[in-house]
C-alpha cells in the first residue's frame, strides 16, 4: 500500500525534494511505498516522465529503491541499532568481540622524523616499498596481482568498490551468516543484500547461482576465516564457484581475505581464477593491530582504475606515515614470528573448544579463523545462560539474514583449559534451556 503522505511539486526537482524532506522528517519511513508513477502524475497534474525523473534522482541519491513489480519504496536505513553489539556486562569474560589476542600483536612504532610534505601525495599515493611488499603478499597466496592500491581498511575499500560499480536498488550477493558491518554497509549504500548460504567450505555454489540468476551484480565473500561461520574454500569448492561465476561474467567478485596471515587455512582464491571483474582486499588489523587502518587491494585493471579515481576525489591517499609503519612491520623478523605464533595458537584454541563441544554432543563450526559458530534453538537463552556462568558470547542475530539461530564465540584469547570449562557450561545451559538441541 502506498503511503498517504502528500507529495507535492510541479517539477522533477520539486517532487524529489518533497519526498526527501518527508524522509528526513520521518513522515516517510524506511520501507514506505511511494505512489505509482502514473497515479502520482495524475494527482499532481504533471507528466509521468516528470515523476519518473524525480524517482530516478531519488534512486541515484540512495533515498529510494525500485524493486520491479514491488514498486518504489523508501530505502531502508542500515540496521545499526539492530546489529550493534550490546554492552558487555561487568564481571564476565568477553568472548563476543571478534578481536585478536593482544599477546600476539606487535608494538606499533611510527617512523621518526617525518619530513613536511610539499603539496600533497596525490601524484604518488603509494610508497613503492609497501606496494612491492603487498604484491608479494598477494602472489604468495595465488592471487595474480599485477598492481595494487591501498585504502583505509576493508570496509572503506568495499564501500568504494560498490559505490562506483552499482547504483541504489541493485542487488549484492552476501554470505549468510556474514560479517554484520558488511551487511549494514550494503544497506547504507541503498543496495539489496541477497543472502547466500555458507558451510564449512564457504559459499554454497547452488545458492550463489540462485542469487546471480536473480540479478545480483556483485558478490561479497571471504575465501577463508569467514566471519562468523569460519568456513574456508577448498580447491574443489573454489572450482565449483568459478564454474558458477563463468556464467555471469559481468558480476564483480569481491573477496575479503581479512584474516589471511592468521586464518589457519590455505589460500584458494576466486580472484584471478576466471572472473573478468575481481578484487581481493586484505587488511592487517587481525595480525598487526586494530589501529592500523590500512588495506591492500589487488584487482583487475578496470576495477583498480575506478577505485582509485573515486579515492582521488575523496581522501586522496592513505597516510604515508601509516604506510611506512606497516612496511616496517612487514619486514620485521620478530613481528613475522609473532604472527606465526598467533596462527598456531588460534588453531589450537579453535580446535580445543570445537572438540570439547563435540564430545558433549554439540555441533559447532570452526574450520578457520578466530571464531566458533554454534547453532542453537534459542540465542537469547544461551547468551543469558552463559552469562550466568561468567561468559559473554555474541548472539547470532546480527550476523544473520535468513540462516538459522546460532551464537558466535571468539576464541582468540581462550586458552584450551578455559575452552573445556566453557564447553561444560555450554552443555549445562543447553540442558537447562532447551528440551531438544537442534544443533
Amino acid at each position: 500500500m502506498a503511503t498517504q503522505y502528500g507529495i507535492t511539486g510541479g517539477t522533477a526537482r520539486e517532487i524529489s525534494a518533497s519526498v526527501e524532506r518527508a524522509v528526513s522528517g520521518g513522515e516517510l519511513t524506511p520501507g514506505a511505498a511511494l505512489p505509482p508513477v502514473r497515479g502520482l502524475a495524475e494527482r499532481l497534474g504533471v507528466s509521468a516522465g516528470t515523476v519518473a525523473a524525480a524517482y530516478k534522482e531519488l534512486r541515484v541519491r540512495g533515498v529510494v529503491v525500485t524493486q520491479g513489480r514491488g514498486g518504489t519504496t523508501v530505502a531502508r536505513a542500515p540496521a545499526v541499532g539492530a546489529r550493534r553489539p550490546p554492552r558487555v556486562p561487568e564481571g564476565v569474560r568477553d568472548l563476543a568481540g571478534g578481536h585478536p589476542d593482544p599477546e600476539f600483536l606487535p608494538v606499533l612504532v611510527p617512523p621518526e622524523g617525518v619530513a613536511p610534505v610539499h603539496g600533497s601525495h596525490r601524484a604518488a599515493p603509494r610508497l613503492p616499498e609497501l606496494a612491492t611488499l603487498s604484491l608479494e603478499w598477494f602472489r604468495a597466496d595465488g592471487v595474480p596481482a599485477e598492481e595494487v592500491t591501498f585504502a583505509h581498511g576493508a570496509l572503506d575499500c568495499v564501500a568504494r568498490l560498490l559505490s562506483v560499480e552499482l547504483r541504489p536498488g541493485d542487488s549484492v550477493a552476501v554470505e549468510d551468516p556474514g560479517f554484520h558491518h558488511l551487511l549494514d554497509l550494503v544497506g547504507a549504500l541503498g543496495l539489496r543484500a541477497v543472502p547466500v548460504a555458507v558451510d564449512d567450505k564457504g559459499l554454497s555454489p547452488g545458492a550463489l547461482r540462485t542469487a546471480l540468476s536473480g540479478g545480483a551484480r556483485a558478490v561479497l565473500c571471504s575465501p577463508r576465516a569467514q566471519n562468523p561461520y569460519g568456513g574456508c574454500f577448498s580447491a574443489q569448492r573454489r572450482d565449483e564457484l568459478l564454474a558458477v561465476l563463468a556464467d555471469f561474467p559481468a558480476v564483480l567478485v569481491i573477496e575479503d581475505d581479512h584474516n589471511a596471515d592468521v586464518s589457519g587455512a590455505p589460500s584458494y582464491p576466486l580472484a584471478g581464477g576466471g572472473p573478468p571483474r575481481w578484487a581481493q582486499v586484505r587488511t592487517v588489523s587481525k595480525h598487526l593491530g586494530v589501529d592500523l587502518r590500512w588495506a591492500a587491494l589487488a584487482c583487475d585493471p578496470t576495477t583498480l582504475a575506478r577505485h582509485d579515481g573515486r579515492m582521488l576525489l575523496t581522501s586522496g591517499w592513505v597516510s604515508h606515515v601509516l604506510q611506512e609503519t606497516v612496511a616496517r612491520l612487514f619486514t620485521d623478523a620478530a613481528t613475522r614470528a609473532l604472527v606465526r605464533s598467533a596462527q598456531d595458537a588460534y588453531r589450537v584454541r579453535r580446535a580445543a573448544l570445537g572438540e570439547a563441544l563435540r564430545e558433549r554432543g554439540i555441533v559447532s563450526h570452526f574450520a578457520s579463523g578466530m571464531n566458533v559458530w554454534v547453532p542453537v534453538r534459542d540465542e537469547s537463552a544461551v547468551v543469558n545462560g552463559l552469562r550466568s556462568h561468567g561468559w559473554w558470547v555474541a548472539a547470532g542475530a546480527r550476523f544473520r539474514v535468513a540462516s538459522p539461530p546460532a551464537v558466535r564465540i571468539t576464541v582468540a584469547d581462550l586458552k584450551p583449559a578455559d575452552g573445556l570449562r566453557l564447553a561444560s557450561d555450554f552443555a549445562g545451559v543447553l540442558g537447562e534451556s532447551e528440551t531438544t538441541y537442534g544443533g
